[in-house]
């Protein structure tokens, strides 16, 4: 499966948690936040789900 966002909507999206860019990680199906958090949001039947309870922190 493949994220599938128009290009105009994820210059709008912002990381709910540090307000940082997102970028599409298409391997994992998510938006990973290139902003402090680093937190990996994922993207459900092309819809991305920005809630911080069901992000994945990064590993260390």
């Amino acid at each position: 499966m493949n994220v599938r966002l128009d290009t105009w909507l994820l210059e709008i999206l912002a990381c709910p948690n540090c307000g940082g860019e997102l970028r599409a990680e298409e391997r994992d199906d998510e938006l990973v936040c290139t902003g402090t958090c680093g937190y990996a949001y994922p993207v459900r039947d092309d819809i991305p789900v920005l809630l911080v309870d069901e992000a994945r922190t990064p590993t260390p």
